[in-house]
């Protein structure tokens, strides 16, 4: 009786797989995506496979049940973005356009406001406002995710104050 090789019937499955992937998908590169997010999870998971005649069964619902939450992930996230655009859009109209922030405040002012921070507050607060998450900044700078914190609401509390007083 032959052996169960996981690694060749992952490989020999791939092209059946992108196929499958590309029918959930309608796109190459989401296909793409699924086949290889598929694979690696296959491979995490190669020790629970125990049916060795069924493995084609075993990877097509890997594969199903991958696309259907990154689904639900997707349309979760929709969701919450145009609930938070349509109160913000809310926002904007019960308030006058001369006091929406974009001309309430010079863009120059808010730079000088910025720069004037201390360079040990004002990094963090620079790269947070780029898109790192704290746990990346604090990894990036050597600090505790707790200073990062902090030095991010110290740089928030002094724009607020700062741009009070300029807006008056």
């Amino acid at each position: 009786m032959k052996t169960f090789n996981f690694d060749e019937a992952l490989i020999a499955l791939q092209s059946d797989l992108l196929g499958f992937a590309y029918k959930l998908t309608a796109d190459k590169h989401d296909a793409e995506d699924l086949l290889q997010e598929t694979m690696l999870k296959a491979l995490d998971n190669k020790e629970k496979f125990v049916h060795a005649q069924n493995f084609k069964g075993w990877m097509y619902t890997i594969m199903r049940n991958l696309f259907i939450n990154n689904y639900r992930r997707v349309t979760r996230e929709i969701s919450m973005m145009d609930d938070s655009y349509s109160i913000g859009r809310q926002n904007l109209l019960e308030v006058e356009d001369g006091e929406r922030f974009e001309y309430a405040y010079d863009l120059k002012e808010l730079h000088k406001v910025i720069n004037a921070v201390p360079e040990s507050m004002r990094k963090p607060f620079l790269m947070y406002v780029a898109g790192f998450k704290y746990n990346e900044i604090a990894e990036k700078m050597g600090l505790p995710i707790g200073t990062i914190k902090s030095r991010l609401f110290f740089v928030r509390k002094r724009l607020q104050k700062e741009l009070k007083e300029f807006g008056k």
